[in-house]
């Protein structure tokens, strides 16, 4: 689960991590206000950003510095009206309905500070960099040696260690030291308590050196996170951050009826049973030189009306251009597979083709059922074997384009 950047904020100032004050606004006036309590306050610039779970914000005219009432103004009205587009939204972008209007901060310097879980080593690791303020994937790929990583204890987490050794390779120094320890620390057991599974400062900055700061002040001006779903439970707090406006609409269909189901860019969509399956049918309609429009996992205990729904949610993409069903039958039982095809055709209708390969539990009794419903189905088309079934679906695009 992803939570917007003003939240972000929230958990780290709650944590204790020094941030600018700022807050989130829905409406162009809204903005305006806050935009002159924050001059009030005796900020002479405040940033503008908006509030939407995907990159690229900056290229895209989304982040803005004003220095002015009206300039803040001119920024929300055009945030809020205008759908963003960057390379991570694809060119339909997305709607703004949340800015974020946050104090400007002086930047002497920038860094890199994240944890995440490292899958190899099966611990979390602090990630941090020298280079901040640009995309860590940047960094890897020109200058890997600037990445430091610090696994932290399964039981102790992030040691004080561990954190003073990480500032001093950071290249901070004087009070910078104890100020980037304290963050190090506040964000791990924060990671932990809150069941993280990505914790992001992009930048944690250092301010000018000023006569009450000489060494400046640390802070944290960006930050992302991720949490497990499947700990939300025990989260309450932030699963009450989910903003499903942020979501594919499709999925969370799916999610009602516990139907695994990810959206992709190809054009053939695919219903089966079990995530190794589907991932093998992906792969073989790759090879037969289709493109898949879905994950779809019906799972094995999934009602006929789960299946019949899970239909209708692939077929109202309106870039597929034939379905796949591939269901080998083992809790799944094919016959309930073919009636929920059934069901779908007569209430949703298969005006793409479809090709049907069942295999398992009841498959005699589901093949009959097919059988019977072929005038009520006539794009349906039955394969022998998986692999019958990807050139016969990827051919039937093929002929339909």
């Amino acid at each position: 689960m992803k939570i917007h950047e003003y939240q972000a904020r929230d958990l780290l100032a709650d944590a204790g991590i020094p941030v600018p004050s700022g807050k989130m606004v829905q409406t162009i006036e809204e903005a305006e206000q806050q935009a002159k309590v924050l001059f009030d306050a005796g900020n002479t610039k405040i940033v503008i950003k908006a509030q939407v779970h995907a990159g690229g914000r900056g290229k895209a005219g989304f982040v803005k510095l004003v220095s002015s009432v009206d300039e803040a103004r001119e920024a929300a009205k055009f945030m809020l009206t205008n759908r963003m587009v960057s390379p991570q939204t694809g060119e339909d972008g997305l709607e703004v309905k949340r800015l974020l209007l946050a104090a400007g901060v002086e930047i002497e310097k920038e860094y890199y500070l994240a944890i995440t879980v490292d899958r190899t080593n099966n611990t979390s690791t602090m990630i941090a960099s020298a280079e901040g303020g640009v995309e860590i994937e940047a960094v890897a790929e020109s200058n890997p040696d600037a990445i430091h990583k610090t696994p932290m204890h399964p039981l102790l987490g992030l040691e004080p260690y561990q954190a003073r050794q990480l500032a001093f390779k950071l290249g901070f120094v004087g009070k910078q030291v104890g100020q980037a320890v304290n963050i190090m620390m506040r964000l791990a057991k924060l990671f932990i308590s809150s069941d993280a599974s990505l914790a992001e400062i992009n930048p944690l900055i250092v301010t000018p050196p000023t006569d009450e700061h000489p060494n400046g002040l640390v802070l944290a001006i960006d930050a992302k996170f991720s949490f497990d779903d499947n700990a939300m439970f025990r989260q309450k707090h932030i699963a009450d951050m989910f903003d499903p406006a942020e979501e594919n609409p499709a999925e969370m269909r799916a999610n009602k009826f516990d139907l695994s189901y990810v959206a992709l860019d190809g054009n053939i969509g695919c219903l089966v049973n079990g995530a190794g399956l589907a991932m093998s049918t992906m792969d073989i309609v790759k090879l037969h030189g289709g493109e898949p429009a879905n994950f779809l996992d019906v799972g094995g205990s999934a009602t006929e009306e789960a299946v019949t729904e899970a239909f209708r949610i692939i077929l109202s993409d309106k870039r597929v251009q034939g379905v796949l069903v591939n269901i080998f039958g083992g809790i799944m039982e094919c016959d309930k597979i073919a009636r929920a095809i059934v069901a779908s055709a007569k209430e949703v209708g298969f005006e793409v083709p479809l090709v049907v390969r069942l295999e398992g539990t009841n498959v005699a009794a589901a093949r009959k059922i097919l059988e019977a419903a072929r005038s009520e189905i006539p794009s349906m088309t039955t394969a022998t074997d998986l692999a019958d079934a990807a050139k016969k679906v990827c051919a039937a695009v093929t002929v339909a384009v």
